[in-house]
């Protein structure tokens, strides 16, 4: 497999990563506002919780994303495996032939 290759799989893994653990953020949340939380809050003020569940749910999963990402490319060579996405026209004139 080539670079270009790779980086598209690292993408699409990375994607499909962040919104699993956004969904199992949820999931959790949903439980835990339902079991504890829900009889907590007035009866006026409870129709917040789903919306603040979704925020909090993608919020997680954006730093759990972060962390597996600084932890995967603190043990791989990124340049080894994978193809920048996006090469300013400077860039381009400094790059050897292929």
């Amino acid at each position: 497999m080539n670079k270009k290759l790779n980086t598209v799989f690292f993408i699409l893994g990375a994607t499909v990563f962040n919104v699993i653990v956004a969904i199992i953020s949820f999931i959790l949340l949903a439980i835990i506002y339902g079991r504890f939380i829900r009889d907590l809050i007035p009866e006026a003020g409870r129709h917040w919780g789903p919306n603040l569940l979704i925020i909090a749910s993608i919020a997680i999963s954006i730093f759990v994303y972060r962390f597996v990402l600084k932890a995967l490319l603190a043990r791989m060579d990124i340049e080894k495996y994978f193809d920048p996405l996006f090469v300013s026209r400077n860039m381009k004139k400094n790059l050897p032939p292929k």
